[in-house]
């Protein structure tokens, strides 16, 4: 029996829309009825991802930001945190305006951006289909570097730096990779995600980086909850698609990715399930833990 299964959100649990069809609602509800601790593990801030989690009734813990911090939604409470800190920020930052590269900042409950671009634009759209409590905070801001040294914050889940141009966004890397005490996700591939605009639907295709600090994974996150919840390593399951996921795909006792998956993270894969816009989590749990 699989007892704890951490689930990636985006290009996994939701699909190309941001939703999560009602089989898969059910299949998650089953799986917790057979006593499954049922964790989301998301890039996004800890308001988003805990939102989304007290939705579908999972409730007991999140993992947010890539694995930076694991939150305990009964508590109220984070209990474990690997943050970025406000020099870190600045630094990348700085190196972004310089070379004016879309970027935008990760905190516990809100996304700053300078403008609706990319996965931004994204969290823009699917909030209008949320009412307030449970939408991802967008805060545009127009001189970040500014905000950031007024702010009292100190503590950050990480950045994303965003281009369409492979030449542009292959720069961005370089760059990025001169900058000491953090780490950079290397993504293969775009991120293609879908926005309605009024009947028609519009694709957001980019390349994209994560920044986090040194040593932050979605797996690091989990072995802490695994210690804490006296659970072994072989009764984990893990399902993701993307390359902020292949950590936990390789170390889970059971790895699943999904159809839409890169070729790289199939290759690491212990299975493959259907896509994100086929109800793959669904098939997944339907195999693996409520069989």
């Amino acid at each position: 029996m699989y007892k704890l299964m951490a689930i990636d959100l985006d290009g996994t649990l939701l699909n190309s829309l941001g939703e999560v069809s009602e089989g898969t609602k059910f299949a998650l509800k089953k799986a917790k009825e057979c006593g499954t601790e049922v964790i989301l593990a998301s890039g996004r801030p800890i308001s988003s991802t805990k939102s989304l989690a007290v939705e579908l009734g999972v409730d007991n813990y999140i993992i947010s930001g890539n694995g930076a911090v694991v939150y305990d939604v009964q508590r109220d409470k984070i209990i474990y945190d690997r943050f970025l800190n406000k020099e870190q920020v600045l630094q990348i930052v700085k190196l972004c305006d310089e070379n004016s590269f879309y970027y935008n900042i990760y905190t516990e409950d809100e996304v700053i951006a300078k403008s609706l671009n990319y996965n931004v634009l994204f969290y823009h759209k699917e909030n209008t289909k949320k009412i307030e409590e449970k939408r991802t905070h967008i805060n545009l801001v127009q001189n970040v570097i500014e905000y950031i040294e007024q702010s009292e914050k100190d503590r950050f889940l990480k950045i994303t730096v965003c281009d369409e141009s492979k030449l542009i966004f292959n720069s961005i890397m370089k760059k990025l990779r001169q900058i000491g005490n953090i780490d950079v996700l290397e993504v293969e591939h775009m991120s293609r995600k879908t926005i309605k605009d009024g009947t028609d639907d519009v694709d957001i295709q980019y390349y994209y980086t994560e920044i986090t600090n040194e040593n932050v994974n979605k797996w690091s996150a989990i072995e802490f909850l695994i210690g804490k919840l006296n659970i072994a390593t072989e009764e984990v399951i893990a399902i993701g698609d993307n390359l902020n996921d292949k950590e936990m795909i390789e170390n889970a006792g059971l790895g699943v990715v999904m159809g839409n998956s890169n070729p790289t993270m199939k290759a690491l894969a212990d299975v493959v399930v259907s896509d994100n816009n086929s109800e793959g989590v669904k098939e997944a749990i339907y195999k693996f833990v409520i069989a």
